[in-house]
């Protein structure tokens, strides 16, 4: 058993986080130019190209499944968290779509209730009322600055809580490259469906950063799979809020973009609350090599 290493682990996350926080600038930016159909579609088949070399290498029958049906219901929502994802990344500022994509740690648990009817301790409620608070800050309901694209973002988050609850569930007999094959499958099947009436030919620098897009978002996956390889989630998962950060970063130098004080006492409660979550929770989590759910988030 490979001993822990939370400096080399944290390392790795943040690194992770970089690259994820890179790839929703780039996002941001085609999104511009580019319909939320074409960048996802674009997105799922890249990772469809880099299992390539798995599907050669394992052959046709490492791929069979008993369970079809829990691997579409995963792909699915998996799916529909990235349209709602992609889609505020273009509209709202790139930390706060970030920041409310990564609140999926709040609705876990309830997700795993609803979906796999795995309880959580009550202490968990304690942080999901935090995080409750610091999205309600960041939506601002009933106030003038309230955009309703925030909604399609904090549908981002609870469609990943959904899918990670998913990926829970096929854990107990399916590998993680399969749990990934077949999202990365049923994601490129179905976002080409839109490309029949939102297809348009990208601008040579739109297709670099397309290209971009996919492989940032591969190498972000691979450096997150190490991370939690080296360290228990509950150490490491705080770590991944860096994404948070980096965003907020790339926001300011690249739009102008800074949140009001309302919004960053809810980012702040957000994250406060989300490595509450993980910590709180990781006894109910499988061991990472087992759970591949934010290896593959998308």
């Amino acid at each position: 058993m490979r001993p822990d290493n939370l400096p080399r682990s944290a390392l790795l996350m943040l690194a992770s986080g970089l690259l994820f926080a890179t790839m929703g600038a780039l996002v941001k930016s085609v999104s511009a130019s580019l319909p939320n159909e074409m960048v996802v579609f674009v997105r799922s088949l890249m990772g469809l190209l880099v299992l390539a070399p798995w599907l050669v290498h394992r052959g046709p029958r490492y791929f069979a499944t008993r369970k079809p049906g829990a691997h579409l219901v995963r792909a699915l929502t998996g799916l529909a968290a990235m349209y709602c994802f992609f889609y505020a990344l273009g509209r709202l500022p790139l930390a706060e779509a970030v920041l409310l994509n990564y609140s999926a740690p709040l609705f876990i648990p309830l997700a795993a209730l609803l979906w796999v009817g795995e309880g959580f301790s009550r202490t968990l409620w304690w942080p999901i009322a935090i995080g409750f608070v610091g999205i309600a800050l960041i939506l601002k309901p009933g106030l003038e600055m309230f955009t309703p694209v925030a909604l399609i973002g904090l549908a981002a988050g609870i469609l990943s809580a959904f899918a990670m609850a998913g990926i829970r569930r096929l854990t107990s007999t399916e590998p993680a490259v399969r749990i990934v094959f077949y999202f990365s499958l049923t994601a490129t099947l179905v976002s080409a469906v839109p490309l029949a009436w939102t297809w348009q030919l990208p601008a040579p620098g739109l297709w670099l950063k397309l290209i971009a897009i996919g492989v940032l978002a591969t190498g972000a996956q691979t450096l997150m799979t190490r991370a939690y390889a080296h360290a228990p989630a509950a150490q490491v998962g705080p770590f991944s809020y860096g994404i948070v950060v980096f965003a907020g970063l790339f926001g300011w130098a690249l739009w102008g973009e800074l949140p009001d004080l309302l919004s960053l006492t809810g980012v702040l409660l957000v994250i406060a609350a989300g490595i509450l979550a993980i910590r709180l929770g990781e006894q109910k989590v499988a061991p990472p090599a087992e759970l591949p759910g934010e290896s593959i988030r998308y």
